[in-house]
């Protein structure tokens, strides 16, 4: 069945060249140097279908690229380093926005921005469902988030990321395995 549907489709693709209107490359590079276009007595150009070249091409001054360019202007500023322009134009005694203006007070010097530590780990996506009881007694909590239901006991580690810290009948202490994000989820039962 596969075999017949390709053999068809080759069949087709060889029809579709061999019933083609349009010259070969070689076909119409021998018609050119046998009547070329312009000259008389060649015959008048068909209506093509495609879109046509442009009709005028500028030419290109080759001689102009081996004048001398004229170098950039220094503008003062240092392109690595984030000021303004009036500051630069201040700094470098040129003309900018408020020439002939009273120069600006001078900068005082800026304190670097202190570091204020790792932002805070993004909040811990699980839902608290219900607990389940093994044996003597050990609780198990049971969670959810939108990838699956997960359960543990105090000191389990679930998903491979959270800790659970402490399990009772109406909430769980969960963490981070690192211990940041530390967080009490209530009892929801399942509600989104």
């Amino acid at each position: 069945m596969l075999l017949g549907a390709i053999l068809a489709l080759l069949v087709g693709v060889l029809y579709w060249q061999s019933a083609r209107t349009e010259p070969t490359p070689e076909e119409f590079a021998a018609s050119v140097r046998q009547n070329p276009p312009g000259a008389p007595g060649a015959p008048a150009a068909a209506p093509r279908t495609r879109a046509s070249a442009p009709s005028h091409i500028p030419a290109v001054e080759l001689s102009s690229l081996g004048l001398a360019q004229p170098e950039p202007a220094d503008s003062g500023r240092d392109p690595f380093r984030f000021e303004s322009v009036r500051a630069a134009s201040a700094r470098s005694g040129g003309p900018g926005p408020g020439a002939g203006a009273p120069p600006p007070p001078p900068d005082q010097p800026v304190m670097p921005a202190v570091p204020q530590g790792p932002p805070p780990p993004p909040p811990i996506p699980l839902k608290f469902i219900g607990i389940a009881k093994q044996g003597a007694g050990r609780l198990y909590a049971v969670l959810r988030d939108d990838r699956g239901v997960y359960y543990g006991a105090e000191g389990d580690v679930v998903e491979g990321r959270y800790r659970i810290l402490r399990v009772s009948a109406d909430t769980v202490d969960v963490s981070y395995v690192d211990g940041r994000g530390r967080t009490s989820i209530p009892l929801s039962g399942g509600r989104p």
